[in-house]
């Protein structure tokens, strides 16, 4: 092969990797949340997603420039969809803590949760241990679970464990369940559908944070979604939609 016909197919090869690169920039990312999760993520009355998660996606990604498609994603298998590239990125009230750590990547936190339980009005429940020896629901693989198992023990038959929030709020209402753990924003919401439910918050449950997660190593993907987060904190349109969604002014977050 000649000098020329050598500069030729490197020039060609450029050529292929500009458009592979600009590709890459224009793609339409594939956004996975479990619509059970209101006021999070759900379905209205015409099958669209919204809520809070939602709002806050679509604010970032705008910041950030990318093209997004939301897709309705179970929660019990969220985490696999990203895994196998069937999503590039999840906001689905993801806690981020140590565990999750070590297999994805996470943004800065875009809400502040703690953990919150469910009980019927006339249980005598002031917190977690209180729990002990009862049938307790939680959505699996949720820090609710993780919590439930850290106390009592994950093999635990006390522990049962289901798909969603709604299923898991369902059965405490309807006596199969002594009580229920999970976030406080999607519990609290649930349990004030059912006039036989209240809510204990244990002052021992952490500050928790939820982030946007991405497969590990995604780096761009990852600064572009926290660029645009931090925009979107500046402006004000974080705190906008933060108050939609919860009637409340948005806290202070940490920055990572």
């Amino acid at each position: 092969m000649t000098i020329k016909s050598l500069a030729r197919l490197a020039a060609a090869m450029l050529a292929l990797c500009a458009c592979a690169c600009a590709f890459a920039q224009n793609k339409e990312l594939v956004v996975g949340s479990s619509a059970t999760y209101r006021p999070f993520a759900y379905e209205n009355p015409s099958k669209e997603i919204v809520g809070y998660d939602v709002d806050i996606i679509k604010a970032v990604a705008q910041k950030a420039g990318l093209q997004i498609k939301i897709v309705n994603t179970p929660w019990t298998g969220i985490f696999a969809a990203l895994n196998n590239g069937d999503l590039d990125l999840v906001i689905s009230g993801v806690t981020i803590n140590d565990k999750r750590k070590q297999s994805y990547d996470f943004t800065a936190p875009y809400f502040e949760a703690r953990q919150l339980i469910a009980v019927h009005k006339d249980a005598n429940v002031r917190s977690l241990k209180d729990l002990a020896g009862k049938k307790i629901g939680v959505v699996t693989g949720s820090t609710g679970d993780d919590t439930a198992s850290r106390e009592f023990g994950k093999t635990n038959p006390d522990i049962r464990r289901f798909e969603s929030t709604p299923v898991v709020i369902s059965e405490l209402a309807n006596n199969g369940l002594d009580a229920a753990i999970g976030d406080n924003g999607v519990i609290a919401f649930r349990a004030q559908e059912h006039a036989q439910l209240k809510t204990v918050a244990d002052p021992a449950f952490p500050k928790e944070y939820f982030g946007i997660v991405v497969k590990q190593g995604n780096k761009p993907l990852l600064a572009k979604l926290n660029a645009g987060l931090a925009a979107i904190k500046a402006d004000g349109s974080y705190a906008q939609i933060y108050k939609k969604w919860f009637q409340a002014e948005a806290p202070a977050l940490p920055a990572q």
